[in-house]
């Protein structure tokens, strides 16, 4: 313990003991009072003294199919395995934010272990139940709004911003996603430079999105509980005359996205992007289906699917389009909670690198 500390209100907020208490008075120089005045103040970047309840750790999983058709020409350019002890710093930045996500969620993204692990080769994102403080915005937005923020729950989200972005590809993961009303997990792609302005000039790819799974569902079949996720694109001017493309799909084998791992891809080509889950083609959309109305984008009916995106994974809690599905708000015994992922893998057209179309599935979507 070093009194010469940036935050000695953190240090102090661990002192539980008498013993230990007076001890940091000593070596500190402080009052009585003083000490006491330090104590009583709530840290900043740290969560409530209440503890996190924990969840099990997840044991090793059987790798299934991944069901990448081999005579297309996908050549594999990037990857992540999570085979190793922690997130692999080459690849990804945990986000450490509060804001929000401009969607009223309720969570602060930290890059602490109790919400990104990488464990028994499987990457967890686990949103606890937990007031925490911290830095409001992401970096690229640290212009905007206050410097700080409170939230009543803590979770993790990885992006590859700053590290890899692609233009044209096919991207997967198998993934595992939480259940409970409240929980919003996501695995999204944003433009690495917004070349055509902001939200949603330059484009928002949502790869795959799930609310309240499990939750109660009045159109979801016989036993009425959430088992859909869904693809979506983001597009056109800016709020509130922004659209969006979107469709809903459940499983093939007709379970909940939630009892276990499924592998949630796209194809993006020149023109066109369609969406997977498993090995279903359930959504597609062409050139003619979008547009931005930024004045950089004149005369190419591409833009703004024609520039390179990172991608992302993350948990929200809440959030406007959560809380208002199902059944509404945050269920009280949602969290913890978590997402598991398997593996990335991200491969680019070996015979049609400028397009990418020459690699994708042609099929009907009738």
């Amino acid at each position: 313990m070093s009194c010469g500390s940036a935050n000695p209100i953190r240090v102090l907020s661990g002192c539980h003991s008498l013993v230990r208490r007076l001890a940091v008075i000593a070596a500190c120089g402080l009052s009585l009072t003083a000490c006491s005045e330090l104590l009583a103040k709530p840290a900043q970047n740290s969560p409530a003294p209440v503890v996190a309840r924990q969840l099990p750790i997840p044991a090793q999983q059987r790798t299934g199919p991944d069901f990448l058709p081999h005579d297309r020409g996908w050549q594999l350019v990037w990857s992540d395995e999570f085979d190793g002890e922690t997130l692999d710093a080459t690849k990804w930045k945990a986000e450490v934010s509060c804001w929000g996500g401009g969607n009223n969620e309720r969570q602060c993204y930290t890059e602490r272990e109790n919400n990104v692990q990488v464990v028994n080769g499987l990457l967890r994102l686990i949103a606890q139940k937990e007031e925490w403080t911290g830095t409001n915005m992401p970096p690229e937005l640290s212009g905007t709004g206050s410097k700080l923020k409170t939230q009543p729950y803590t979770s993790g989200k990885i992006r590859s911003l700053g590290l890899a972005d692609w233009k044209y590809g096919r991207f997967s993961a198998r993934l595992k996603l939480p259940k409970g009303q409240g929980s919003w997990p996501a695995l999204w792609m944003m433009p690495a430079d917004n070349d055509f302005g902001r939200w949603p000039l330059s484009g928002e790819i949502d790869i795959m999105e799930a609310v309240n799974l499990g939750a109660l569902c009045e159109e979801c079949g016989e036993d009425k509980t959430e088992n859909h996720t869904q693809g979506a694109l983001h597009f056109g001017d800016v709020s509130p005359n922004n659209h969006y493309l979107v469709e809903r799909t459940s499983p093939p084998d007709g379970g909940s996205p939630g009892d276990g791992f499924h592998i949630y891809t796209i194809e993006w080509g020149e023109g066109r992007i369609q969406w997977f889950i498993d090995d279903v083609l359930f959504m597609r959309a062409d050139a003619k289906d979008w547009y931005t109305t930024a004045p950089e984008a004149a005369g190419n009916p591409n833009a703004p699917f024609n520039r390179p995106f990172y991608i992302m994974l993350n948990l929200a809690v809440g959030g406007n389009l959560s809380v208002n599905s199902n059944e509404g708000g945050i269920g009280p015994k949602t969290f913890p909670a978590e997402i598991q992922a398997d593996w990335f893998r991200i491969y680019q057209c070996e015979t049609d690198p400028k397009t990418g179309r020459a690699c994708m599935d042609e099929s009907s979507m009738d």
